[in-house]
């Protein structure tokens, strides 16, 4: 499957009451990926599970540590991988949406997400 997914149909809207609600006192804002950038998603999420219940049928059969590890870093990867394309997307469509309409806090909410990412 191709890594870098060129389509990025993925927008924050209007900002306006059709794409946020209120849960918890807080906004809560939604984005609206293409059906393309779902599938790719959703497929790597799911390789994602089954190499997570893979590790875990690992575990029960007494795997070398080191075979397991090195799958624990594949998995690891290929969350990192699905993370990259969906800050990309974000990125390019929700934070660039957000500073033109002077929502500049963005910036901060971004670098909090990145530093998470990066642990």
């Amino acid at each position: 499957m191709a890594e870098n997914v060129q389509e990025h149909t993925h927008h924050c809207g209007d900002h306006g009451a059709q794409n946020e609600g209120k849960a918890e006192g807080k906004t809560v804002r939604h984005s609206h990926h293409s059906e393309a950038m779902k599938n790719n998603l959703t497929s790597r999420l799911n390789r994602i599970e089954g190499q997570i219940r893979g590790i875990k049928g690992l575990i029960e059969r007494d795997t070398y540590c080191d075979d397991v590890l090195n799958q624990i870093a594949a998995v690891q990867s290929a969350l990192n991988s699905v993370g990259r394309l969906l800050l990309e997307g974000h990125m390019r469509s929700c934070v660039i949406e957000r500073i033109q309409a002077g929502e500049t806090e963005v910036v901060d909410e971004l670098l909090v997400t990145v530093n998470k990412l990066m642990k």
